[in-house]
């Protein structure tokens, strides 16, 4: 207990000053914080504040070739185009909008499609035919969706199409319009109203999970099922007022 008792007390505030006080900033914020300090030099000079470079590299502590290109008009290299880039910027910019729009309509489009569109960007910027015509990589669409937050690559999941058609707005206060007036036309009572509801699933059948299996395995476990293909009907009810439930299977 003695020697727990005389050591120092130690705090976040003072156990590791050296490592606070030393801890590097990320490279963008200290990219920002130059390329702040580079616009206020180029300020200071054009309203006359030092006669030269020198004295305003001291004083806003830049890199006296950086921001001599800057003078020169050379922007930074974040705010720079890359060479290599396959599309220009309006052509990424019409790419995203179709994109969306076909996410919009419930037409997601595959890498593929992605990347056979901009494809066809290229041909027509080049006015070649489709052999002699510039492609872009196979990383080109990973890298694509990494520059624009609008976009992200996500597992699809299949949506039936006439389900789909019932989430129309429309379509929804239409049925709700004709339950109200049937309702009034017919003087039924609240405590009269059910609501049934038919579904079906198929007995021994395992879907696709996550599970934990042992890290030496090299390829996907696999999960023995039951050879019944036995397909079950589940009817629900319930009452509206009472809340009084049935189950039929």
């Amino acid at each position: 207990m003695a020697i727990y008792a005389s050591w120092p007390l130690c705090t976040r505030r003072n156990a590791y000053p050296h490592t606070l006080a030393k801890m590097p900033l990320p490279n963008t914020t200290q990219s920002m914080q130059q390329e702040g300090r580079i616009a206020l030099a180029i300020d200071a000079l054009k309203q006359g504040h030092f006669t030269g470079v020198r004295g305003a590299t001291k004083a806003y502590d830049v890199v006296r070739s950086t921001l001599q290109n800057r003078i020169k008009g050379r922007p930074a290299r974040r705010d720079s185009r890359p060479t290599n880039r396959k599309l220009t910027d309006m052509e990424e910019s019409t790419l995203v909008e179709w994109i969306l729009s076909m996410d919009q309509r419930g037409l997601s489009p595959r890498s593929d499609s992605v990347r056979q569109i901009a494809n066809l960007l290229l041909q027509k910027r080049s006015n070649s035919s489709q052999g002699n015509s510039p492609t872009v990589g196979k990383l080109w669409v990973y890298n694509f969706v990494r520059r624009h937050k609008a976009l992200t690559s996500q597992y699809n999941r299949k949506y039936d199409y006439q389900r789909a058609k019932c989430e129309d707005p429309a379509i929804i206060r239409e049925w709700f319009h004709l339950v109200r007036n049937t309702i009034a036309k017919y003087s039924i009572l609240d405590e009269d109203i059910y609501n049934f509801d038919e579904t079906g699933f198929q007995m021994g059948v395992i879907t696709t999970a996550k599970v934990v299996t042992g890290a030496e395995r090299s390829n996907r476990p696999v999960l023995i099922q039951p050879g019944n293909r036995e397909w079950v009907t589940a009817i629900d009810c319930i009452a509206r007022i009472e809340l009084v439930t049935c189950n039929h299977i």
